[in-house]
């Protein structure tokens, strides 16, 4: 057979060239960067007319690539279309078979859960046709959303503020955002009362901390007068021990990732965005360089809701276990997780490709990101197939007065899973315990001294990009592929802003969300919501028209928009501006968070009288090397954020490196560190210092621009002060 006689299409060039690397000379591998094809993004696209048509055309900037593809696919005898295995790639692979007008004869359709040697030489060998119930229900989101988002933002311009956009499933998120924000509000926090007593055995050494649990069966205290009551019950009297119970306590592991769980994770202990998880997780699935191996694709599929593992899998992780950790970390049978209600199961659950390539073995290849993921993804799998934790648990429960003062002690036993991995927690409340003394439930107890402390119910806590993908996970609103993209829309578009970690809804999330719960019911009902999710997967399982599905949906929308259109007309809602402690230096008023071109920033509510704006910043720690002032973070108009001193032009200090709260040890100025995520090592700056790290030795991968007034866009102070002079 000639050299490249076919022709396999993937997404990246990444996994071009892990493909090509196992395919070997008898394939070429090209990537098409995506989707070539797509909807116009000047107009809605949709003939609603006539019956939804879908009015698709080569994406602008694309056409070198479909140019080369073509020529490619007209030499190939057969092209092998091997996008992703969901509805997205189904849908890539049918525009490329349209747009390179690829016969049927020639055309074939591959998929690969995990790109290794075995599954894609396998997988090649087993091609199909286009599943066009996959297409069918990716085209029929694409519509929904398009005619969501080209009929109601045109709406919210009008009536709320230019620019503004809607999209269908994020308006869902954002409602639960909102809705969050006012049951906070809403929320009447109830006293309760707790008392410990510091218990010392009578003739013996030990004491311990008991809890007071109540009297026949558990009480709450919730007042400080039911409390005192309860300490001059028991003051000065013997306690004894009413039950000690003593049992072992078995921990199971927490099942493989799946998309939603992944995300929670990697936010719970990276610190990761959904977004950029997906988009690591996607290099590591695709293929990374491996020295000796070359380009190794390290995880299987990563858009996923399936807790399905392979045999082959299973028995591997069995086999590392025994090897690495001893016969007593591996169970006796693997462990098999049951399907989750509504999963549709196509892929297998998030896994590392080959368990043999342990993360610290790999670690040199892969950048600090890839690595910490690859770490959590590769100790989940393996600690999901370990043995159970197993704990000592002591229950005391000492009685005086009537009153039943508790006391429990957990005392791990056997490690099991947790020598690998615990799965992080959303809340901070920890179990209650206490080290016990060792007893034998005859002992006699008195009280040596009592704490008493007043508490205060607290409201459920705002979401977190984590939790908020759990909730939507919960509901049924949106879909693996699409959860990294709904939480960043939201953000992006300045309906929800993230402040120490937690999602807070702004004033125009408010009034949007608002306006669409008033005039668009359905499309912001979270049931309404996950039933549509459902429909599109009646649509790929081939139990329902795409077409009908549009047709039910667009009824009820037309209606609402209509509805709306009319009771809105000559009215403009206003979105309440947003106070800050700020004061105008010019009028003395506080000033407002507005939102304009490039973002946030403040403004004086005199306008037009005072025209006053100026940006947001953030004071930073540490000390203008220059003068000692404050420095500010501060963003410029094309979203590079850098540090400038607080007096601006009259010190002109500008940096692109972080401040640090520390101090260098030998000159005593402040240390900064090299931008970035995660830890890293901080420098000093001064030239005169012994210490004195150069630009170029700081760690950037490309030298940056020295920081200077001319090379930041919204130095406002700087350009002020310079006019004037």
């Amino acid at each position: 057979m000639a050299k490249g006689t076919n022709l396999v299409i993937v997404e990246s060039p990444s996994k071009a060239k892990t493909i090509g690397k196992y395919l070997g000379p008898d394939y070429r591998v090209e990537a098409c960067m995506g989707h070539l094809r797509d909807l116009p993004k000047s107009t809605i696209g949709v003939d609603i007319e006539h019956d939804f048509t879908p009015e698709y055309g080569p994406l602008e900037g694309k056409e070198s690539i479909i140019s080369e593809l073509r020529a490619a696919a007209k030499k190939a005898d057969c092209v092998y279309l091997a996008t992703d295995p969901d509805r997205e790639g189904e849908a890539i692979s049918w525009h490329l078979k349209e747009l390179l007008g690829l016969p049927d004869s020639k055309t074939k359709r591959v998929t690969f859960n995990e790109i290794t040697k075995n599954v894609v030489t396998r997988s090649i060998q087993k091609p199909r046709d286009i599943d066009y119930d996959l297409v069918d229900a990716q085209q029929a989101r694409r519509i929904l959303d398009r005619i969501v988002g080209y009929q109601l933002s045109p709406l919210l311009w009008k009536k709320v503020r230019r620019g503004l956009s809607a999209g269908r499933v994020q308006s869902v998120a954002t409602r639960l955002v909102v809705e969050r924000e006012r049951e906070i509000e809403a929320f009447i926090p109830k006293e309760f009362w707790t008392l410990d007593a510091d218990l010392r055995c009578i003739g013996k050494d030990g004491g311990f901390t008991a809890r007071y649990f109540g009297d026949q069966k558990k009480r709450e205290l919730h007042s400080e007068k039911e409390t005192d009551q309860i300490i001059a019950d028991i003051k000065g009297k013997e306690f004894t021990i009413d039950s000690f119970k003593r049992s072992e306590k078995h921990r199971a592991p927490t099942p493989p990732f799946i998309t939603s769980t992944l995300q929670q994770e990697a936010s719970r202990k990276l610190n990761m965005t959904p977004r950029r998880t997906m988009a690591i997780a996607q290099q590591l699935y695709e293929g990374v360089e491996i020295s000796g191996e070359g380009s190794v694709g390290l995880i299987t599929y990563m858009r996923t809701d399936s807790l399905r593992l392979s045999e082959e899998a299973l028995s591997e992780a069995r086999e590392l276990i025994k090897a690495r950790y001893g016969d007593a970390y591996c169970p006796n049978a693997p462990r098999r997780f049951r399907k989750k209600e509504g999963a549709q199961d196509a892929h297998e659950a998030i896994r590392p490709s080959n368990v043999r390539l342990d993360p610290e073995t790999i670690k040199g290849d892969l950048t600090r990101e890839q690595y910490r993921l690859y770490k959590l993804i590769w100790s989940r799998f393996v600690a999901c197939q370990m043995s159970d934790a197993r704990y000592d648990a002591v229950q005391v429960d000492s009685v005086c007065a009537g009153h039943v003062f508790r006391a429990t002690d957990l005392i791990l036993k056997f490690p099991g899973f947790t020598a690998v991995y615990e799965e992080g927690r959303d809340d901070e409340d920890e179990e209650r315990t206490c080290r016990l003394p060792a007893m034998d439930g005859s002992e006699r107890l008195k009280a040596e001294k009592t704490k008493k402390e007043q508490h205060f119910t607290a409201p459920p806590a705002r979401y977190t990009e984590a939790t908020l993908v759990k909730a939507m996970e919960e509901r049924g609103v949106g879909r693996p592929s699409t959860y990294a993209s709904i939480v960043a829309t939201i953000q992006d578009r300045e309906y929800v802003m993230k402040k120490e970690k937690r999602l807070y809804p702004t004033p125009l999330g408010l009034v949007v969300t608002d306006l669409m719960i008033d005039r668009f019911n359905d499309i912001i009902d979270v049931e309404f919501t996950a039933n549509m999710e459902h429909q599109l997967d009646e649509v790929e399982a081939g139990k329902v028209d795409w077409k009908q599905v549009l047709r039910d949906f667009y009824r009820g929308f037309h209606e609402e928009m209509t509805a709306a259109e009319d009771a809105l007309e000559g009215k403009r809602i206003k979105v309440p501006d947003e106070e800050t402690d700020e004061i105008c230096e010019v009028c003395g008023r506080k000033m407002v968070i507005k939102i304009g071109r490039f973002g946030r920033f403040l403004a004086c509510p005199g306008f037009p009288e005072c025209k006053n704006t100026k940006p947001i910043v953030e004071p930073m720690p540490g000390r203008c090397p220059k003068c000692g002032g404050t420095i500010l973070k501060r963003k410029s108009k094309k979203g590079y954020v850098y540090y400038a001193c607080e007096r601006g032009a009259d010190c002109g200090f500008m940096t692109w490196d972080v401040p640090t709260a520390n101090d260098c040890p030998s000159c005593g100025q402040t240390l900064f560190k090299k931008s970035g995520k995660g830890r890293m090592k901080p420098f000093c700056i001064n030239e005169e210092c012994k210490e004195f790290v150069p630009e170029d030795k700081r760690g950037y991968k490309r030298r940056m621009p020295k920081a200077t007034a001319e090379t930041v866009e919204n130095a406002e102070e700087v350009k002020k002060d310079k006019k004037k002079k």
